[in-house]
């Protein structure tokens, strides 16, 4: 049975000072990075696109079958709507070219946090989530997870005054 793509909020404004968390799956839920050597390509690409329109990268985490982002936009120019389309089409031609196989499940998930949100709550899920998935044993040693604006330790430190 076919899903209709997720949509975004009627009347949202995707662009300015927002924090946003997303969920990108892959294609049928392929395990397409699981040890694929192209995430580091990926993340750069990501990083890329991010730092030109306007974004800083708060988590990400890069599962087998899907990937979740914690971002943050840092101008009223940063557009939610332009950065991950550009990005899911750059990685998903790519990745067709390599494998003959498509990367992504049309659209994204998406869920703008609220001013009163935490967003080292999110990280901690974002960075949880391969523990829970029985990928790593702890925080930080999943090697396709982190942060380009705390380090490690700082993640850590934060989330042990919240537990």
């Amino acid at each position: 049975m076919f899903r209709q793509r997720p949509g975004r909020a009627k009347g949202f404004v995707y662009q300015g000072y927002q924090r946003y968390f997303l969920t990108i799956c892959t294609a049928k839920r392929f395990p397409a990075f699981q040890e694929h050597p192209e995430i580091g390509w990926m993340l750069g690409a990501l990083r890329e696109i991010l730092a030109a329109k306007c974004f800083a990268l708060l988590a990400y985490c890069f599962m087998p079958d899907h990937v979740h982002l914690l971002l943050e936009g840092l101008g009223p120019d940063a557009d939610l709507c332009v950065v991950v389309p550009r990005w899911k089409q750059l990685c998903g031609y790519r990745y067709r070219r390599k494998t003959g196989r498509p990367l992504w499940q049309p659209g994204y998930y998406d869920r703008v946090l609220r001013n009163e949100e935490s967003s080292v709550a999110i990280a901690r899920y974002i960075l949880e989530n391969p523990v829970r998935a029985g990928l790593a044993r702890s925080i930080g040693e999943y090697p396709f997870a982190g942060s380009d604006v705390w380090s490690l330790s700082e993640l850590i430190e934060v989330m042990q005054g919240q537990a």
